[in-house]
C-alpha cells in the first residue's frame, strides 16, 4: 500500500448499508434517471460554461452541484460556522464518504478540484475534467510527491481555491483516516487558508445517531451499486459544516497543520458547543444569503 494513497478499511459489505425507510422501485428508478440525466448534462456544457467569464462560471457551476444530490434525492443543509472571507488562495479540506462529497463541496466552494493523472486519460471526462481545471496529481508514486505539492501551491499562490480530500480513500463516516500532509505543506509554502469542511449524512430515522450507510461509496463497491442505493433510500440528509479557517503560517509545520484540520472535520459534535457556534443555516430548500438563520 502506498502511503500517498492509502486505502480504508471500509467494505460495502460492512459498512454501506442502508437499515431505514426505502423508496419504492418506480420511484428510485425514477431519481436514479433524472439524476443521471442532470450530471450528462452538467458534463456536455462544460466546454460552454468555459466561455463565460468567472462570476457567471461561478453561478452556473454552483447552481449545477445544487441540483444534483437533490436530483438523487438527498436533502441538504449547511452551515457555517464563523465565517472569515479568504484573502488569497484557499485550501479546502473534508473528509471523504461518497461520490456525493463532489457536488455538495462545489455547490459551496467551488474551487480547482484533486484529482488522480490516470482521470486525465480517460474517455470524456478525462478532457472534461481537464477544461474545468481540475489539478492532476499522481498520487500512487512517493516521487512525484514534491511535483504535486509544487503544483498545488502554484494554484493557491494564483488565489484559487484548491479542493483536496486528504484522506486519500473514502471511508464510510462511522471512522475517518489520517489527514495526509502533502497538501497542508502547499498551503504553507503558498501562505493560504486552510478552510475545514465537515461532511455527515444522516437518515430521517437517526438525525443525530449513526452516519447513513446508504451512501458510503468506498472499497470495490461499483458506481451503479452505489447509485441504486442512494435512490432507493429514502429521507437521506446530507449535513455540511463551513468551519472556521485555520491560517497556514508554517510555525507548526505541515503535519501540525493536518492533524488540526482532521481534529476540526472529525472530531465528536457536541451539539451544544455546536450551536452556540453557529452563525448561519442553511437548507436545500434556502440556500441564500438572505435565508439565513442565527441561532
Amino acid at each position: 500500500m502506498s502511503v500517498w494513497l492509502p486505502v480504508a478499511p471500509c467494505t460495502p459489505d460492512g459498512c454501506a448499508r442502508h437499515t431505514g425507510a426505502v423508496r419504492a422501485p418506480l420511484p428510485a428508478a425514477l431519481l436514479l434517471l433524472a439524476g443521471c440525466a442532470l450530471v450528462l448534462l452538467g458534463v456536455a456544457c462544460v466546454p460552454l460554461v468555459r466561455l463565460l467569464g468567472a462570476a457567471p462560471r461561478r453561478s452556473l457551476t454552483r447552481r449545477w452541484a445544487r441540483a444534483v444530490p437533490r436530483a438523487f434525492g438527498v436533502r441538504v443543509t449547511v452551515r457555517r460556522h464563523a465565517p472569515e472571507p479568504a484573502t488569497g488562495g484557499e485550501l479546502v479540506v473534508a473528509n471523504h464518504i461518497s461520490w456525493l462529497d463532489i457536488p455538495l463541496i462545489a455547490s459551496i466552494l467551488p474551487g480547482r478540484m484533486v484529482a488522480k493523472s490516470e482521470i486525465r486519460r480517460w474517455p470524456l471526462l478525462g478532457p472534461l475534467a481537464a477544461l474545468g481545471g481540475t489539478l492532476f496529481i499522481e498520487r500512487d508514486r512517493l516521487r512525484a510527491l514534491p511535483a504535486a505539492v509544487r503544483t498545488l501551491a502554484a494554484a493557491l499562490r494564483s488565489g484559487s481555491r484548491v479542493v483536496v480530500f486528504p484522506e486519500g480513500s473514502t471511508w464510510c463516516g462511522r471512522g475517518g483516516g489520517a489527514f495526509r500532509p502533502a497538501a497542508f505543506q502547499a498551503a504553507i509554502d503558498a501562505a493560504a487558508t486552510v478552510r475545514p469542511v465537515r461532511i455527515a449524512y444522516r437518515t430521517a430515522e437517526h438525525r443525530c445517531g449513526p452516519a447513513a450507510g446508504a451512501v458510503a461509496f468506498v472499497g470495490t463497491d461499483p458506481l451503479a451499486a452505489s447509485l441504486w442505493r442512494v435512490v432507493r433510500a429514502a429521507g437521506l440528509t446530507a449535513r455540511v459544516d463551513v468551519l472556521a479557517p485555520i491560517p497556514a503560517d508554517g510555525e507548526d509545520g505541515r503535519r501540525a497543520l493536518a492533524r488540526r484540520a482532521r481534529a476540526a472535520v472529525l472530531e465528536p459534535e457536541d451539539p451544544l458547543r455546536s450551536r452556540s457556534r453557529q452563525t448561519t443555516v442553511a437548507s436545500d430548500r434556502a440556500n441564500r444569503p438572505a435565508s439565513s438563520v442565527h441561532h
